[in-house]
């Protein structure tokens, strides 16, 4: 066993988990993650929580008095979940304390159903911050149009946002735009800009599958060389943007009243080509600054075999943008494919938010008391 994951947090990487459930909190195990796996922080999703919540009894009492209680279905989701967000928060607040609110963060994301409508993401994100009621809370609002505007309008209330669904350069500049504009707004309210944090969460594997699938459809030698290159460029191409946006004389202001750098998020760290290794996207983009949040099973694939050699995105931009260059040589268009990887991703999340809404009502029709 190799302490691979020190390593990596040595270098300025924070290892965050991607899942949560009610049996991970209760058994200890999160903690004990915390403990000897240097997990620092967790980020949930739509497709998290449906999982957890389908699987096993442990909502079994919450679900039985929420039925008693005859609340909707929607309702009983909020109040599992953020429940769930609020005890992995007290769990991970002493990380959160010992980092100066850096790390020790929890993730929950706005209901996806949402994701195109700027006015309701901003009530719902308002909501979610009152309910779990917790300072180690991150919102995830997802980098739509939509979400944009919404994203500087959170951030100028004080609320801190994990910005996620992150595919393309051009949305990730908008989005550091958007945070930059929230910093304003805030300064302007007179808050604490040092309170505020927040992540970019940009979504790496999902790149690779949409555009091996068009490589391997091409077939030609040229085309089969550039596998498994274009997640990776991307995501290094994202980080020579975030060095490039937080070097302006526009942060610099921001800065010296005590404001945060928005930390890039590798997010979809999990390799879906068993042809790779698994711990390609943990090893390819290590830097400064930057969060990579795990599957469990990435987690404990870079505890064994993960390969932590120091920085390997200073140096690579000209080589990325050559790699993607190639690909757009092939006749494979980069716009197209982050645009689709991106509608995906919300029509991804929304059916996993109405699988959740079809189970949780079967569940609490399961529980609910006797009529007489």
């Amino acid at each position: 066993m190799t302490d691979a994951l020190k390593r990596l947090s040595d270098e300025g990487v924070a290892i965050w988990l991607d899942d949560l459930s009610r049996k991970r909190i209760t058994s200890g195990n999160l903690a004990e993650l915390i403990d000897q796996q240097h997990v620092v922080g967790v980020t949930t999703n739509p497709t998290i929580f449906q999982k957890a919540i389908s699987e096993g009894d442990g909502y079994d009492t919450q679900l039985a008095d929420l039925a008693a209680r005859k609340v909707t279905v929607e309702e009983a989701i909020r109040m599992i979940t953020t429940a769930d967000v609020r005890d992995a928060a007290d769990i991970l607040r002493p990380v959160f304390d010992a980092t100066d609110g850096r790390d020790g963060r929890v993730s929950i994301e706005v209901d996806p159903r949402l994701a195109h409508d700027t006015r309701a993401t901003v009530a719902e994100a308002k909501q979610l911050a009152w309910l779990v009621d917790r300072p180690n809370t991150l919102i995830k609002i997802p980098a739509t149009e939509a979400g944009i505007p919404a994203i500087a309008e959170v951030i100028g209330l004080g609320i801190s946002v994990n910005v996620t669904l992150i595919f393309s350069l051009e949305r990730y500049r908008k989005v550091m735009d958007a945070f930059l504009t929230g910093l304003e707004k805030a300064k302007a309210r007179g808050l604490d800009l040092s309170k505020i944090h927040s992540v970019a969460s940009f979504f790496v594997s999902r790149v690779d599958t949409e555009i091996d699938k068009r490589i391997d459809a091409l077939g030609t030698d040229e085309a089969k060389a550039l596998r498994g290159k274009a997640a990776i460029a991307n995501a290094r191409l994202a980080y020579q943007a975030y060095e490039e946006v937080f070097s302006t004389d526009r942060w610099a202001a921001l800065e010296r009243e005590g404001a945060n750098k928005q930390r890039p998020l590798w997010a979809s760290t999990g390799v879906k080509d068993k042809a790779y290794k698994a711990t390609m996207y943990v090893d390819e983009l290590v830097a400064p600054n930057t969060v990579n949040t795990m599957p469990e099973a990435t987690l404990f694939a870079t505890e064994e075999q993960g390969d932590i050699r120091g920085n390997t995105i200073a140096g690579t931009y000209e080589q990325a943008r050559a790699d993607l260059d190639a690909i757009e040589r092939l006749g494979i268009s980069y716009d197209e494919v982050v645009r689709l990887l991106e509608d995906e991703g919300v029509d991804k999340f929304e059916a996993s938010w109405n699988d959740l809404l079809k189970s949780t009502e079967a569940e609490l029709q399961r529980l609910a008391p006797s009529e007489g």
